[in-house]
């Protein structure tokens, strides 16, 4: 009998890789590097945001460029620490709650070629956060 064995990641390591994406998401965006910013996320991004009954959408590209003008530096809440929640990886896909002084970010990545990365992002600003 023929049996086959698959070796599966190990899921605290796809944890830390999932949380090294997010980091160079939010560490990207306040720190201006569109570099760590187009690592993380993926060419189809679809990033929405509520706001008065409009459903505002932003693509990957254009969350590139404005890291490349300096955007996220304007907003840097000076405390730049993150709560992120890995709350569920299943095969290829994960689901993220990030939470930061300025937003409140629930996110889905997903794991491709070039690693972990952020196709749709749901936000809002952190309450309370001033902005």
């Amino acid at each position: 009998m023929y049996r086959r064995v698959v070796a599966r990641p190990d899921p605290d390591s796809e944890r830390a890789a999932i949380e090294r994406t997010v980091l160079d998401y939010f560490e990207g965006w306040f720190g201006g590097d569109p570099v760590r910013m187009g690592r993380a996320l993926h060419r189809e991004l679809v990033k929405r945001s509520l706001e008065k009954e409009t459903l505002l959408t932003i693509t990957a590209e254009e969350m590139i460029e404005a890291t490349a003008r300096g955007e996220g530096t304007k907003e840097s809440p000076g405390d730049l620490r993150l709560e992120i929640e890995v709350e569920d990886v299943l095969g290829e896909l994960a689901n993220v709650t990030v939470r930061s002084a300025v937003y409140t970010e629930y996110l889905h990545l997903a794991r491709t070629s070039d690693g972990w990365k952020i196709v749709n992002d749901v936000w809002q600003r952190t309450p309370g956060s001033g902005q």
